[in-house]
């Protein structure tokens, strides 16, 4: 397994084919996500070699299928990686357990085994941390753009409706993230009920 070289090469295309407008979706959420899953294995107890780079792997290129396509890029990421990783050396039953990783993204999301939860968590680490407000900004910047959200109170409606329904998988990010969590929902249930209070409808 050449991990040094799939991880150069996802890297360079991920910079030169993301459309500049996945102001979420973009490398350096991709790099946000491969810290958080490193952090995550490393807490909860991952140490083989293999494992680790499976899951690193798997966080390289979760969302490389946004170079080609919006809706069903994990599908499109499952077909990169087959195309790409055996001219890496990664054998079929390494590849399809990346693909599983990628596909368990997928919201909503279906982790069928330890790798997967924590790289699901990886990808959703922001709904408990602090840089949470910008971050969910820059999504809702990019949906916008995409005509896929009318406007501003609607999508605070659905950050609470997807907040409600989220969970972390692993019990580090349960211990790491899910209290901040709450308290992001709280604020925006809050916002979500101001607009519910205005005259005729006026959000």
């Amino acid at each position: 397994m050449d991990f040094l070289g799939a991880q150069q090469y996802i890297l360079q295309q991920l910079e030169q084919q993301l459309p500049p407008t996945l102001y979420y979706h973009s490398l350096g959420h991709t790099q946000d996500v491969v810290r958080a899953a490193l952090s995550l294995a490393a807490e909860e107890g991952v140490r083989d070699e293999e494992s680790l780079l499976l899951l690193h792997t798997a966080a390289l290129y979760h969302d490389a299928g946004f170079m080609h396509v919006y809706a069903g890029h994990e599908q499109e990421g499952c077909r990169i990686v087959r195309e790409v990783l055996p001219g890496f050396r990664y054998t079929t039953d390494q590849i399809e357990h990346i693909c599983r990783m990628i596909l368990a993204t997928k919201i909503p999301q279906t982790p069928s085994d330890a790798l997967g939860r924590i790289l699901c968590d990886a990808d959703l680490d922001y709904l408990g941390r602090d840089d949470f407000e910008p971050i969910a900004g820059t999504l809702f910047r990019e949906l916008l753009e995409r005509q896929l959200v009318p406007d501003e109170p609607a999508w605070n409606r659905i950050q609470v409706q997807f907040l409600e329904a989220h969970r972390y998988w692993t019990a580090t990010a349960n211990s790491w993230r899910e209290n901040q969590k709450q308290q992001h929902l709280m604020v925006l249930r809050q916002i979500v009920q101001g607009y519910d209070a205005l005259p005729n409808g006026a959000a």
